[in-house]
């Protein structure tokens, strides 16, 4: 007995297909023919990208963001880094001189620039001058020509109106961003999956900051721009789907078989892979960064960078297949020649349905007119000389053939 896969044939316009053999769920997922029901379950995705935003957008209202030292205001002291010294370290050393912890501690560089950054709530002179002391205590650092010196302790003050200049800088950004990806996709592709692809954005936005206010990540300009790029990602995800999507559906109105959103479920389907594939690749370096420069050399400059990067390339992914797509179908089907020539094909599948149904339900009827004779059913003509099913013949037909 073969073991090969089984193949099968199907009519499409009017000529044999041969689908692709039937593998397991991996090899279908790979190669694109797994048939997931990514449009026809539109629904069930609709409802986890509201759950997910509703999520998010309490998060935001209740709990907030937790603004760095850029947004919120206070003041930076920056260290040059000695063998003796440590986050915990220099930790210790602030609490005991200021009574309370700083808000963060984090390594800036490596080798003999790196240094100690530190970011507390806004001080005033005296406490300056204390905490300058208390650290040249107990780390003695050097100046940049090695010699032993209070003044490398450098203490500077942030005013908060410059992260509310980068958060305006960025909003317009974002605005122009938003405008310019619509007219283009508008123009190289249609007006539909133009407000698709922004409201895939716009998904992602939301659930990343919420993210960020869910877990209490701080917010810095860092991660502001890291917003902004990953917003690249994602349009590009979505012109890849779209591409595929609109190969798939051209010349769609010419087909009296398939809808508009067969043929988008099965781009959904060939790209499904492809974009996995990418946010992979995308994000095992985003990975590596938070492992080596953060956790093992301590960079904590580049933390944020990849927090929001990597939370967003993966957001980013499941919008593009499961939120983007349904949604350019929804949008198809409301209005337009393509809503016209869906109700069509499915009053078409809706009669054929029927008739399979009736045929179905004649074979039923037959079987069961001759389950009690002996002989098999026989039929008897009808006034316009087709026979009857379930009838038996007369005993004159009887006689002929005998």
């Amino acid at each position: 007995m073969s073991n090969s896969p089984v193949m099968e044939d199907r009519t499409v316009d009017d000529q044999v297909v041969t689908d692709a053999p039937k593998h397991g769920f991996f090899d279908r997922l790979y190669t694109g023919t797994g048939g997931f029901r990514i449009v026809g379950r539109r629904r069930m995705f609709y409802g986890i990208a509201v759950g997910l935003m509703l999520i998010a957008l309490a998060s935001v209202g209740l709990r907030g963001f937790t603004l760095g030292i850029d947004f919120a205001g206070g003041t930076r002291i920056d260290i040059p880094a000695t063998d003796a010294m440590g986050t915990s370290q220099i930790d210790d050393v602030y609490s005991k001189a200021m009574g309370h912890a700083p808000v963060t501690v984090q390594k800036v560089g490596s080798g003999s620039s790196a240094s100690y950054e530190i970011r507390s709530d806004t001080l005033d002179a005296a406490q300056q001058d204390k905490i300058q002391g208390a650290l040249f205590d107990a780390f003695h650092p050097k100046d940049s020509a090695g010699a032993v010196d209070r003044n490398s302790i450098s203490i500077a003050e942030i005013s908060s109106t410059w992260g509310g200049q980068v958060t305006r800088q960025a909003l317009i950004a974002l605005g122009v961003f938003v405008l310019l990806t619509m007219i283009y996709i508008a123009i190289r592709f249609e007006r539909d999956m133009s407000i698709a692809a922004i409201a895939s954005l716009f998904f992602n936005l939301v659930v990343t900051a919420g993210f960020y206010s869910l877990v209490g990540f701080e917010v810095t300009p860092a991660a502001v721009i890291g917003l902004l790029t990953i917003l690249g990602y994602v349009l590009y995800d979505n012109v890849v789907v779209f591409d595929k999507v609109e190969e798939n559906t051209r010349g769609v109105l010419h087909r009296n078989n398939r809808t508009y959103a067969d043929f988008a479920n099965l781009a959904a389907n060939q790209t499904l892979m492809r974009s996995i594939n990418t946010t992979v690749i995308g994000i095992l370096p985003i990975i590596g960064m938070l492992v080596i420069a953060v956790w093992l050399l301590g960079v904590g400059t580049l933390k944020d960078l990849a927090l929001v990067q990597l939370v967003g390339m993966i957001v980013g992914a499941y919008s593009s297949i499961f939120f983007a797509v349904p949604l350019l179908v929804t949008l198809k089907e409301r209005w337009g020649p393509v809503a016209a020539h869906t109700r069509k094909v499915k009053a078409k599948r809706s009669g054929a349905a029927s008739a399979r149904a009736g045929e179905a339900a004649g074979r039923r009827a037959a079987a069961l007119g001759g389950a009690g004779n002996a002989a098999p059913p026989r039929q008897r003509e009808t006034a316009t000389g087709a026979p009857r099913p379930g009838a038996r013949p007369t005993g004159k037909r009887n006689k002929k053939r005998h």
